[in-house]
């Protein structure tokens, strides 16, 4: 993480310390992706917040536009009409006759620069370039040729792999200039009527901004229609509350906007999603599982974007209205223990109406408020590693491409085919040519081994391929991580006075809330339960309950849970039954 932050300090020297620290930060789980282009380059992604914040080819770091939705002054930015996103979402190149160039001026580059291309109207950058001539090579040609390489878009595969959100609006910083260029090229376009005035281009420019941004096609037929024009027309009223609303969400500060959506969140979970059998509740919890839900399409919780930085601040400013009560019930760990309910601001707060039919579905049923627990779907996968290249690059796969075991087994089984390496006089033997005993053999088997046997030599190829797991969650996408996923493990510690006690560890990697679990061990047993930070795991807490519990916890994870056994460790440490004497 340290080489990684170094690396993007290099790239992006304009980056402060505190964004550096924003944008790689150290205690949030950072993921590391390799995916191939269609051209066959292998590309490694960084995801933060299940968002691809920068991606990797060639050992050279780019933004993607999640990261330039956040910091849009990092590159040099050049602005292009709505309707060419769709042509290079497509994976056309940026041609310099569609490039906008303001009154300013172009932005100063040089030829193989970095930069940002954005829609006239909206600072927010919708795709990264690469600068294929200089600017003042750009003038001379006449502001003709192909001006940029385009290398990622919103709306292309890259983007799929994060949340999907919009770009924000974001104001031009040279809002006059622009809107003197747009209004001269809004002429032009709309040449065929001569009868259209002054006053109404100011209202075509909005139009034109909102739409690439919400509608592509409709965009698109903008270029080829002017019914679009009488339609937006007939609808001023609607037109111009919802320029005001758009006014107003603009006259706010980001920080303004991110509280304000912090405090509808909460509200919002508390009103629809939390009730009283839920306390305790951990803090972590009701942040990820019930704040998230209640999050609108297209916007993304971001404490550190607000003006509280912390979420134990924000709890605080709550806990001072006298909404909540929170209290830290083990080192480290806060939990809300207490919640009014009659508060007059959770009683004032209307449900978003987006959400209005799912609220109402789960006040009528209070019972089904609690999520049912699905086990996560668990797939083993396996990355080709660099020895294992020779025996891969075959089939068209290079280092880091993501396998799973059937795809391995039919790669293996075809290479064999191919090169004809089947025995003739046993068919359950391989013969080993040099590809194979440089991938499969150890130096001392090298001149002692010629045939392997076909299970053999598939569990050979799986050992020395790069172990990894996808994991899917109900109603998510899949996360591919790294290793073997690691099982809940079960231990039995000693305590003073000879007590034991009964420790789970790695619960949340299978979705699994602690505090539920320890919440209904509880009741279950009837003996005290409490949650820890789990020792030499970061962000992760463990339970502990008095007693061996085992018995009672492998029932509820086996049955009720649905839990495969191999994921679970430690379960041959219940007591054994016996007699009493």
């Amino acid at each position: 993480r340290r080489k990684l932050r170094s690396e993007v300090a290099a790239a992006f020297p304009t980056l402060s310390t505190e964004q550096l620290a924003q944008l790689v930060p150290n205690k949030e789980e950072l993921n590391v992706v390799k995916i191939h282009s269609h051209k066959g380059e292998a590309i490694t992604v960084y995801m933060n917040h299940r968002n691809p914040i920068l991606f990797e080819v060639e050992k050279v770091l780019y933004p993607t536009v999640y990261t330039l939705w956040v910091y849009p002054d990092l590159l040099p930015a050049f602005a292009t009409w709505p309707p060419v996103l769709q042509k290079l979402a497509g994976g056309a190149d940026l041609m310099l006759p569609g490039v906008v160039v303001p009154p300013s001026g172009l932005p100063r580059v040089q030829r193989g620069t970095l930069c940002a291309v954005t829609l006239l109207g909206n600072r927010a950058p919708v795709a990264v370039g690469v600068a294929t001539m200089s600017t003042e090579e750009m003038l001379a040609a006449g502001m003709k040729g192909k001006g940029f390489a385009v290398l990622h878009t919103h709306l292309d595969h890259l983007w799929e792999y994060g949340d999907k959100s919009s770009p924000p609006t974001l104001a031009p910083l040279v809002t006059d200039s622009a809107a003197e260029e747009s209004t001269g090229h809004e002429e032009e376009l709309q040449g065929k009527e001569p009868g259209s005035s002054c006053s109404p281009e100011p209202q075509q420019l909005l139009d034109i901004g909102d739409l690439s941004l919400k509608d592509r096609d409709v965009g698109a037929e903008l270029l080829g229609k002017g019914e679009l024009h009488e339609n937006r027309a007939a609808e001023p009223a609607e037109d111009g509350s919802t320029e005001h609303q758009h006014e107003a969400e603009d006259s706010r500060t980001p920080q303004e906007q991110m509280d304000a959506l912090f405090n509808q969140c909460f509200f919002h979970a508390l009103k629809c999603k939390v009730k009283k059998s839920d306390l305790p509740l951990l803090t972590s919890t009701f942040l990820g599982s019930h704040m998230v839900s209640c999050c609108p399409a297209g916007k993304q919780l971001d404490i550190k974007k607000s003006s509280y930085k912390k979420f134990s601040k924000f709890l605080q400013h709550m806990q001072q209205q006298r909404i909540l009560q929170v209290k830290e019930l083990s080192k480290g760990v806060e939990s809300i223990v207490d919640v009014d309910w009659r508060h007059p601001d959770i009683k004032a707060f209307a449900v978003p109406e987006g959400f209005s039919s799912a609220s109402a579905a789960q006040d009528s049923k209070s019972e089904d408020r609690e999520q049912v627990y699905h086990a996560p779907e668990i797939i083993p996968l396996y990355g080709v590693s660099t020895k294992m290249i020779p025996l891969f690059q075959e089939s068209g796969h290079r280092k880091g491409s993501v396998l799973s075991g059937s795809e391995v087994r039919n790669i293996i089984i075809n290479y064999v085919k191919n090169n004809e390496l089947v025995d003739e006089t046993n068919k359950n033997f391989v013969k080993v040519n040099a590809v194979l005993c440089d991938c499969l053999l150890d130096k001392s088997e090298q001149d002692e081994i010629s045939h392997l046997k076909w299970d053999e030599l598939l569990s050979r190829c799986l050992e020395r391929l790069q172990p990894l797991h996808q994991v899917t969650f109900s109603g998510q996408e899949p996360v591919v991580r790294k290793g073997n996923i690691e099982p809940i493990d079960i231990s039995i510690a000693q305590r003073s006075s000879n007590k034991k006690v009964t420790i789970i560890k790695n619960l949340e990697l299978f979705g699994l809330d602690p505090q539920c679990v320890a919440n209904t061990l509880q009741q279950k047993v009837q003996a005290s339960a409490t949650i820890s930070p789990a020792p030499g795991a970061k962000d992760r807490v463990q339970v502990q309950i008095q007693g061996n519990q085992i018995h009672h916890l492998a029932k509820m994870l086996l049955d009720e849970y649905q839990l495969p056994r191999k994921y679970i460790q430690g379960l041959e440490k219940a007591p054994k039954l016996g007699r009493k004497k």
